[in-house]
């Protein structure tokens, strides 16, 4: 009996040390995890400050870029009517060709401290009817569709949870896009739909217009990317970055499908609950 009870403690003793040893390694784990996160927290606040710091870079970078551009603008306006007479066709044109790059520079400008200021600002979320800002968005682009054969499509869309300027930025990017890229169309037309899940709102503005080349889709969100030439297409390649950090702060995503000659399709998703980014 005491052999037994001998064989018993021994047995105790040996998973009593397995037990001691597998605490301690675990608490090595913890350790280990704890550093790690301490890391990664430290990665993430680096990446957030040197976010703050290149936006308030381009902020002010923009701001100074402002005042001589309107300086040259100016001084060609009073070239022209000073010294317009005296000059030939050549010297004409390009006193014309510098008015037009000053004003193509202060339209980038203005579009990069709007882009800026995206990342900046708070939002203000309320309950948002996304028929009611297309309904205004139209109303605002009449002028733009002018004396062109268009036909649009509104489908009944959701209620959303966002801010309201905001998201109407994105349908005014999306539906002044889908307007310049059917210029060229005799009938153009533009469809705004949208779907609700458990989990999502999707919207798709699509039309019938020059469209795009899938592989260079990646670039379409990109400050300063540009699938045409400025002289088919004005615009400054702004326009759909800034869409997609509006949508990335409310929680959702974009993307987009197009066929060279064919025509575009771009979508965003706004999450029913989560809560939005106030993050750049």
């Amino acid at each position: 009996m005491q052999h037994a009870v001998l064989n018993i403690l021994e047995d105790f003793n040996l998973e009593k040390a397995r037990l001691e040893e597998a605490q301690r390694a675990t608490l090595n784990i913890l350790d280990d995890l704890s550093v790690e996160k301490a890391k990664v927290e430290e990665a993430g606040e680096q990446l957030e400050a040197a976010n703050k710091e290149l936006e308030a870079f381009s902020y002010s970078v923009s701001h100074d870029l402002r005042a001589p551009l309107r300086h040259i603008d100016g001084f060609v306006d009073l070239l022209q009517r000073h010294k317009g007479a005296n000059l030939d066709e050549k010297g004409r044109r390009y006193l014309k060709t510098i008015s037009e790059s000053a004003k193509q520079m202060g339209t980038l400008v203005d579009d990069l401290l709007s882009f800026s200021r995206m990342g900046r600002t708070d939002l203000r979320m309320s309950s948002v009817s996304l028929e009611g800002l297309v309904e205004s968005v139209l109303r605002g682009l009449k002028e733009d569709a002018a004396g062109r054969n268009i036909t649009w499509r509104v489908e009944p869309l959701p209620t959303v949870h966002g801010d309201p300027s905001m998201l109407r930025q994105v349908l005014v990017n999306l539906l002044s896009n889908a307007l310049k890229y059917t210029r060229m169309r005799e009938q153009a037309l533009i469809e705004v739909s949208g779907t609700a899940t458990g989990e999502e709102v999707q919207v798709f503005v699509r039309d019938n217009g020059v469209g795009f080349d899938m592989q260079y889709a990646h670039k379409l969100f990109g400050v300063f990317q540009r699938l045409h030439s400025t002289g088919e297409f004005e615009g400054t390649g702004i326009g759909l970055a800034n869409v997609r950090r509006i949508i990335a702060r409310h929680g959702g995503r974009t993307w987009a499908e197009g066929t060279v000659g064919v025509g575009a399709t771009f979508y965003f998703s706004l999450p029913t609950r989560k809560e939005a980014s106030h993050d750049g």
